[in-house]
């Protein structure tokens, strides 16, 4: 009898050894199986969050590069003959394309032809055209199509015959209003008549400006303000060459023959200078700060 209590006893002991064995085994499984999941999970949090910062470094040095790339000025303006030269070598053949006496009447619908083609343009602006909210709001509209903006005094008057202080008059209240409507100064003067004196020197350099009159322009004249007429010699002249400076005016005649100058010139392969990448007095200055 004893020994069979014995053995009922020894038979008690293995089964909950056993038990305890199995259940620590168990344990130790999923132990195991929890430390491999939070390894992986560790892992792949450790790999997202390296990720994440060379996406946005890669981000940020494409924007980077974009900016330098708008900002770049690869021309400047001649001071002696007004054409529009490369800072380095380049063997394209360029034009630029200007409009004085900006917005007075044709002044938008011009600037919608040139959008049309995509030919950049500087608007040369009088300032008695933006005292009333038309004249404003035309302006804004240009220059919200990507239009540069400059100065054109304020009456268009000849500035031989005005004196310092009316020379002051007529250009630096024209910058006030235009950066006033676009939120950005006139980099770029033009004299009425292509007439400057020392006044309007000395101020166009107070207001780091560039002065730009033109290589050749027609359709002030009688026998050019027809569109066909105008069209032909702006594009046939023997005065287009590389770096030409064109000026022209808010007229009809001049409205209806752009589409064509832009044409013309193009296929004769000239490239229209945008005037964002013309340096000017303002870039020169920033350059040796």
């Amino acid at each position: 009898m004893k020994h069979v209590k014995y053995i009922s006893l020894t038979l008690l002991l293995v089964l909950l050894v056993g038990c305890g064995n199995e259940e620590t085994s168990n344990n130790d499984a999923q132990s195991e199986a929890k430390d491999t999941e939070e390894t992986s999970e560790s892992k792949e949090e450790a790999a997202s969050s390296s990720d994440a910062p060379e996406d946005a470094n890669d981000e940020a040095s494409e924007e980077q590069a974009d900016e330098s790339s708008t900002t770049k000025q690869a021309y400047y303006v001649d001071p002696a003959s007004y054409r529009i030269l490369p800072l380095e070598d380049d063997a394209s053949r360029v034009a630029l394309l200007t409009i004085d006496d900006a917005p007075d009447q044709h002044a938008l619908e011009m600037a919608e032809t040139l959008k049309e083609h995509d030919a950049p343009a500087i608007f040369f602006v009088n300032g008695m055209y933006l005292n009333t909210e038309e004249g404003k709001d035309t302006l804004q509209k240009i220059y919200d199509m990507g239009f540069e903006i400059g100065n054109h005094t304020m009456t268009h008057a000849n500035l031989s015959n005005l004196d310092p202080q009316a020379t002051v008059d007529e250009i630096i209240p024209v910058n006030d209003m235009v950066e006033e409507i676009t939120g950005e100064r006139p980099r770029f003067f033009r004299a009425p008549f292509g007439v400057n004196t020392d006044a309007s020197i000395q101020v166009t350099e107070d207001e780091d400006m560039t002065l730009m009159n033109w290589t050749y322009g027609y359709d002030w004249e009688a026998e050019y303000q027809d569109a066909d007429a105008l069209a032909d010699i702006m594009v046939n002249t023997e005065l287009l060459n590389d770096g030409a400076n064109l000026l022209m005016h808010d007229r009809a005649w001049t409205k209806d023959a752009l589409s064509e100058i832009v044409s013309g010139l193009r296929a004769q392969e000239y490239e229209l200078i945008d005037p964002a990448n013309i340096q000017s007095a303002r870039e020169e200055d920033t350059d040796e700060e």
